[in-house]
Formats: structure tokens, C-alpha cells, sequence
């Protein structure tokens, strides 16, 4: 087994630098610095770890200790739970939610993450047993991979967006030609008209019309202009909470908000990298909908 060892440290050295590359705290700061970090560090040190040995066992046709790991990499699906536990009670404090499908997409990107980090130690590992450095390579091809994997696809890909005038008709506050709601108070409607800015979000085709239904999809939009450029609101202010709508006829989005910082170039940029959430994704233009 000492003819093993350094392939395992290769393995769990490349696997632990590919945990660090994929997480990152961003401005929504999570996770937490450093305290956030430290638990997932040391639970991608030990996925690095699981990666690394497989190879070593399987080759001794050691089963026992096969079975042992396979048992161990199950417990990981117990940081979506954890991570899901933890933003639902953070979200409850927020002026503005995430809501419950950008916190699990967030849940299980740091699972699927810990995967990754132990499919390259194994990979790395593997290599190293033929020739260090073959496994060298290895690791570095799996840390691109990995890099490449850190993000999936954002809201300019499927979406253009473009600003819209906020103004009322009586007490109905529009923005651009769809309606938003009813605003009864004199000094809100005011305060709207100082502070709100609003946008409209175009879906490219008949997919992106379908994903920007999503309430989901909507409020992480929302969430992402309040964390970013802050939000004018406090608690017990129902009527300056930020809203989306939806016009029925070609599906576009309207977005009304009162960021701090009213400047549409920076409210644009925000939006545009949005996350797209995997469970908004629709594709009915790859359907069979028993058309000829």
C-alpha cells in the first residue's frame, strides 16, 4: 500500500484545490467568511479525501473498505439538507426573499460541488498510479473542468433587458404598459414616483417565455437588485415591497423596485447575471406536442 501514497496525496491535494476554486463568498456573502468557509473546506478535504483512496482499494480489491466509502460519499446529501436549513432561516429575516427555489438550487450546488471535488481526486489518483506525471495532468484537466462548471447560465442568455417608466393612472401604478398594483396612500405614490425604477425583461424565445413565468425565476431577480444596490424598505412597508408581473399576451416581465442607488446601468448589469434556476428551466420548443 506505501506504493499508493503518493498518488493519494496527489489525489487529495488536487481534489482540495478544487473545492477552493469553486467556492467563493459574493456579494449575497454566502457563505460566511470565515466561519461558512471552514465547514466547507473541511468537508471538501474530506470528499478529496473518499476520491483519493477509492482507487487504492479497488485495485487491492479491498470491497470492505469499497463499500465503507461508497456509504461515506451518501452522507453528502446531507449538505443540501444542511445548506437548505440554514438560508430558509436567514431568508425569514429578509426584506427581500431569495424565495424557496433559489435556496435549493443554492442547496444543491454545494452538494454537486463536493462531488466534483472527489471525481478529481479519484481521476488525479488514477493517473498518479500509472505515472506521476500523468496524474499531473490529470489534475490540472479536472481543475478546469471544474472551473468551468462553477456557473451555469444567467439571464442574458435567455432575456433582454431594457428600462421602463414608472407612472401611475389614478392610484394604478404601471410600469412601461403593464400594471403592477393599486396604491391607495398619496405620500407612497410619491415616494414611488421619487424612488422606483423600473424594467422590463424580454424573453428571447418560446423557452425563455416559459422560464420567466417562474415566481421562482422572478424573485431571484428581485433578490438579487435589493442585495446588491440595497433596497429603500423597511418592515411593516407592504406597499414598497418589490413586485413582478407578467404580460399575458408575449410574456415579458416587468420588475418594480426602490434599489438605493437609482442608476439603471448598474440595475441592468445585476440583472443580467442573474442565475437562471434549474428548476425554471422549461423547454417546450423540444417537446412533442403532437404537432405536424
Amino acid at each position: 500500500m506505501d506504493s499508493y501514497l503518493f498518488p493519494v496525496v496527489m489525489g487529495i491535494i488536487f481534489g482540495f484545490v478544487a473545492r477552493t476554486l469553486l467556492l467563493r463568498t459574493d456579494f449575497r456573502q454566502y457563505p460566511t467568511y470565515p466561519t461558512g468557509r471552514i465547514i466547507h473546506l473541511s468537508l471538501g478535504f474530506i470528499a478529496a479525501f473518499i476520491g483519493a483512496v477509492a482507487i487504492p482499494s479497488v485495485l487491492e480489491s479491498d470491497w470492505a473498505a469499497v463499500t465503507f466509502l461508497g456509504l461515506a460519499a451518501t452522507q453528502f446529501r446531507e449538505i443540501r439538507k444542511m445548506e437548505r436549513d440554514s438560508l430558509e432561516k436567514i431568508d425569514t429575516n429578509e426584506l427581500v426573499k431569495r424565495g424557496a427555489p433559489f435556496i435549493e438550487g443554492m442547496a444543491q450546488a454545494f452538494e454537486s460541488r463536493n462531488y466534483l471535488v472527489m471525481f478529481t481526486a479519484l481521476v488525479t489518483t488514477l493517473c498518479s498510479v500509472y505515472a506521476i506525471w500523468l496524474g499531473v495532468i490529470g489534475g490540472i484537466v479536472m481543475l478546469i473542468i471544474v472551473r468551468f462548471k462553477m456557473s451555469g447560465k444567467l439571464l442574458n442568455a435567455i432575456a433582454d433587458v431594457t428600462e421602463a417608466d414608472i407612472r401611475f393612472e389614478g392610484p394604478t401604478l404601471f410600469v412601461g404598459d403593464i400594471l403592477i398594483k393599486n396604491v391607495g396612500l398619496e405620500d407612497t405614490r410619491k415616494t414611488i414616483t421619487e424612488k422606483a425604477v423600473g424594467a422590463i425583461v424580454t424573453p428571447k424565445n418560446e423557452n425563455s417565455v416559459v422560464t420567466l413565468s417562474y415566481l421562482g425565476q422572478r424573485q431571484a431577480m428581485l433578490h438579487h437588485v435589493a442585495t446588491v444596490l440595497g433596497c429603500y424598505l423597511d418592515s411593516g412597508e407592504p406597499a414598497l415591497v418589490p413586485l413582478s408581473k407578467r404580460d399575458m399576451a408575449d410574456g415579458r416581465i416587468a420588475l418594480f423596485f426602490l434599489p438605493r442607488e437609482k442608476d439603471f446601468a448598474q440595475i441592468k448589469t445585476v440583472l443580467e447575471k442573474v442565475p437562471v434556476l434549474d428548476s425554471a428551466i422549461r423547454m417546450p420548443q423540444e417537446a412533442d406536442k403532437g404537432k405536424s
